[in-house]
């Protein structure tokens, strides 16, 4: 099965040339002052249209040293389809050509996690997970690699499916390291807070970025939740916390902050976006 593009002319170009200069220009802009790229367990990163959120992307992956195995994890934005959405066979068309889908990854992943269901639907039209494939295509062709990945959506907020979820991706890779079959970086996609002043957005873009950089995933959740902040991706983010602090992680970086009126020069009404390394 090939997953046709669902955005590709919306939030990032259509047209392959113009898709590759606009990444290889976010991501040189950041990594000029880049010496070696970072071996990280988990990023987190936003899903916008690329003019307002790519820069903040950019700088993360310019960073990163790239496995040629990822298992992202987004929300689903769209109520149709699997609150635990797995793909595990076929392969996601954009501009640049078909990314596989790791079938090994996502079986071992689904097994680790029972709760996850095999859904076509849920991943049809959602654009959190899509958005990343062009970037990690783009890297991986100028570093002569090959790249795979394993796509989860989710829909359930509740918070003990989450950090089951997290220990199940944890164990999944603690077994491909076993196997000695390649590093796996998690990738969370999230956008922060929404269409609120840019000022309001800050500010609890902060509080929700604190218990990122902490670590502190059931810290995010309850701050997410009791605080208002529209963090879309909260749920996926959390899980991969859960899942990087069993693989061994002990700090996170905030690479870069922004918001869509940075881009748009309308700070009455923004999102914000976060680029986190987590290592």
């Amino acid at each position: 099965m090939v997953r046709p593009p669902a955005v590709a002319g919306a939030f990032y170009p259509a047209e392959p040339a113009e898709l590759a200069r606009q990444i290889d220009e976010f991501c040189a802009s950041a990594s000029s002052g880049v010496q070696t790229r970072t071996r990280a367990i988990a990023c987190v990163v936003p899903h916008a249209g690329y003019i307002y959120s790519g820069h903040v992307a950019g700088a993360v992956y310019a960073e990163l040293e790239i496995p040629e195995r990822c298992i992202l994890l987004g929300p689903r934005h769209f109520p149709q389809g699997q609150p635990l959405a797995i793909l595990s066979e076929g392969s996601w068309r954009t501009p640049l050509g078909d990314a596989e889908i790791d079938a090994q990854l996502a079986a071992d992943l689904a097994h680790a996690f029972p709760l996850l269901r095999e859904d076509s639907v849920a991943h049809a039209r959602e654009h959190s997970l899509e958005v990343q494939i062009p970037f990690l295509q783009r890297l991986a062709q100028q570093n002569a690699r090959s790249f795979r990945f394993a796509p989860v959506v989710l829909a359930s907020d509740r918070y003990l499916v989450l950090e089951e979820l997290g220990r199940a991706v944890a164990q999944t890779i603690a077994k491909a390291d076993a196997a000695q079959s390649g590093p796996v970086l998690i990738i969370a996609s999230t956008d922060m807070n929404h269409y609120e002043s840019d000022a309001a957005t800050r500010a609890k873009d902060t509080r929700a970025i604190e218990r990122i950089l902490a670590l502190d995933a059931r810290g995010l959740y309850d701050t997410v939740r009791n605080e208002g902040i529209t963090m879309c991706g909260y749920a996926a983010t959390a899980a991969t916390i859960v899942a990087a602090r069993e693989l061994g992680a002990t700090e996170a970086r905030l690479v870069r902050y922004a918001t869509s009126g940075d881009s748009n020069g309308d700070y009455s009404r923004v999102v914000g976006y976060a680029g986190v390394i987590i290592r």
